[in-house]
């Protein structure tokens, strides 16, 4: 079996049932300490296989920044993007804002969707829909998505960093690194950060007492 093959599996079983407008959905950072949970959603003809396509956490940022260019210049390739921001995810929980973030991808849109791949997670959507597993490690169309939204969220990051230069979050774009540890110790949480997150939600605790 060749390796589209093995990425195509489940589109393919789909196509075979009737279904004939699949769309996969991904989400990136949901373990970052600042910034956004970004999902994304795409739906890619059957007649068209990516090249070099893969989970994005297993591809380099100039892969994905090229791979994310075709995804959204191709004509045929429909996609969108749903964004949960730090604040409602203190609100209500990041497994729920991930789940929003996709629901907005979805929404997002511009064909009409019968069946949903979705990477880990149950939707409840007006359509049916799988949740597989590692989605993004086997599926062609989850693959695509977790590039779309790891690039997005990514740029955002970098614009952040343009706004709060002390944090350096063009370098580890939110995650709880050693660097912005000793950086949130030194300036204390902005407005991206999540709140509810520790170390975040120790430190705010720690002042309260005070």
């Amino acid at each position: 079996m060749t390796a589209s093959c093995l990425w195509l599996k489940h589109e393919t079983e789909l196509l075979g049932k009737g279904f004939k407008c699949l769309a996969g959905i991904d989400e990136a950072g949901r373990g970052p300490l600042a910034g956004p949970v970004v999902a994304g959603c795409v739906h890619i003809p059957p007649h068209i296989f990516i090249d070099g396509v893969n989970d994005s956490k297993k591809l380099t940022e100039k892969k994905r920044e090229r791979l994310f260019d075709t995804l959204t210049t191709h004509p045929d390739i429909v996609y969108g993007i749903g964004i949960v921001h730090a604040d409602v995810i203190d609100q209500i929980n990041i497994l729920q804002a991930a789940i929003k973030a996709m629901e907005l991808a979805y929404k997002d849109m511009s064909v009409k969707i019968d069946y949903l791949l979705v990477d880990g997670v149950q939707l409840h959507v007006d359509i049916p829909s799988r949740k597989i597993i590692k989605g993004d490690t086997i599926s062609h169309l989850i693959a695509s998505a977790s590039i779309l939204a790891k690039v997005t969220r990514d740029r955002m990051m970098k614009e952040y960093h343009q706004r709060w230069p002390e944090y350096n979050l063009i370098s580890h774009k939110g995650y709880g690194t050693k660097e912005h540890r000793e950086a949130l110790a030194e300036h204390g949480p902005c407005e991206i950060h999540r709140k509810t997150f520790e170390p975040i939600r120790s430190m705010l605790s720690q002042k309260l007492v005070l």
